[in-house]
């Protein structure tokens, strides 16, 4: 049986304006040195994109909707490793 815990996932977001003429850009989450979350950026490179559990990836989205002034431009979505 697959576990939750061993599920892997990425913060994948459209801007809803763009509709699918742009490719989407993918969360890389910041961290202290010693771990501590420190926010999000986005960026267009999905190699570089962090891996994070389903707890991390909504910290990072809840982080980014507070953040982001536009966040409603957005369309966010948690995608699993390998989609």
């Amino acid at each position: 049986m697959m576990s939750q815990t061993d599920q892997r996932y990425l913060i994948q977001q459209n801007k809803i304006a763009d509709g699918d003429n742009k490719p989407p850009v993918f969360a890389k989450v910041m961290r202290s040195k010693e771990g501590v979350f420190e926010g999000v950026s986005f960026i267009k490179s999905k190699d570089k994109a962090s891996v994070l559990t389903i707890e991390q990836a909504n910290e990072a989205i809840a982080w980014a909707t507070r953040k982001k002034p536009n966040a409603k431009e957005y369309v966010t979505k948690i995608i699993c490793l390998g989609q």
